[in-house]
């Protein structure tokens, strides 16, 4: 999702330095051609819930801001933010974002907003994150987040894209948080258990093949798992990916009894309606 918003004062726009929600790049990884991930200073007044989004970009060459909704990846107690993008060639803030450098600024509008929270959901016993693209995000940040394993017995997490190489960044992260001090504790031993990872490629051969909406489908995703098909009484679950996803894995979800969720409204399943990619 691209948008402007118009600055009033242009002369001053265009002094990037001056701009009061500038936040400096600390570092930069490209995972492949097409998705790389980078964190930024963050304000000290942002308070944002794991798994909300907020507006980052870059100044125009017109003196306006290019703006779009990214969600935050880093956990709600980190000291930074991280972030995970795809890179479009001829996009108007990712043909430039992707250059980025350490040191070099980005804009950020304070202002977190999102539905893939924990609030939005009622008390469950297992939940599901399923995620295509750089829709894994919300999820980097939610799964930091020593909340996620103290309200669930069971967190379980899917990745679907067309590439192996485009899985690293969930690899690591999910490695990473096995291996973690403070969160390997609340995983505990069993961690492979609590932790259910399940990435799943469409184009080059894998491990797993197949679109996660067939997998959940015809139920050869609960057979790889060894567990209980979904249900109302226990599960929970989280959708971010491109909106055709998003509409047939909630046709999935309800088919099983789990009802869409607010933040005004909690229930089942929650999916996140900013996110198109």
């Amino acid at each position: 999702m691209n948008e402007q918003v118009k600055v009033t004062d242009t002369a001053t726009a265009k002094a990037v330095p001056t701009l009061p929600d500038a936040q400096t790049v600390t570092e930069v990884k490209h995972w492949t051609d097409r998705l790389f991930s980078f964190r930024v200073t963050r304000p000290q007044s942002l308070r944002f819930r794991s798994g909300e989004f907020v507006m980052i970009g870059l100044m125009g060459d017109n003196g306006r801001p290019l703006l779009r909704a990214y969600s935050i990846a880093s956990p709600s107690w980190d000291e930074e933010l991280e972030f995970y993008s795809i890179k479009v060639q001829d996009g108007p803030l990712t043909s430039r974002l992707q250059h980025i450098q350490p040191g070099d600024e980005i804009i950020l509008r304070p202002k977190p907003v999102g539905t893939l929270v924990h609030d939005a959901l009622l008390p469950g016993k297992r939940i599901w994150f399923f995620a295509t693209g750089t829709g894994f995000a919300p999820f980097a940040s939610l799964l930091r987040d020593p909340q996620t394993y103290e309200d669930y017995d069971e967190v379980i997490v899917t990745h679907t894209c067309r590439d192996v190489a485009e899985l690293e960044y969930s690899r690591q992260l999910i490695e990473n948080i096995r291996s973690d001090e403070l969160l390997g504790e609340l995983i505990g031993e069993d961690n492979l258990k609590k932790l259910r990872y399940y990435p799943t490629t469409t184009r080059e051969q894998s491990a797993k093949m197949g679109r996660i909406t067939t997998l959940l489908s015809d139920g050869t995703l609960f057979k790889d798992l060894g567990i209980e098909r979904m249900a109302p009484e226990t599960d929970r679950a989280m959708v971010c990916g491109s909106l055709g996803l998003n509409n047939d894995l909630k046709e999935i979800l309800e088919g099983f009894g789990l009802r869409e969720g607010a933040n005004s409204d909690p229930a089942e399943y929650v999916v996140e309606k900013a996110f198109v990619g």
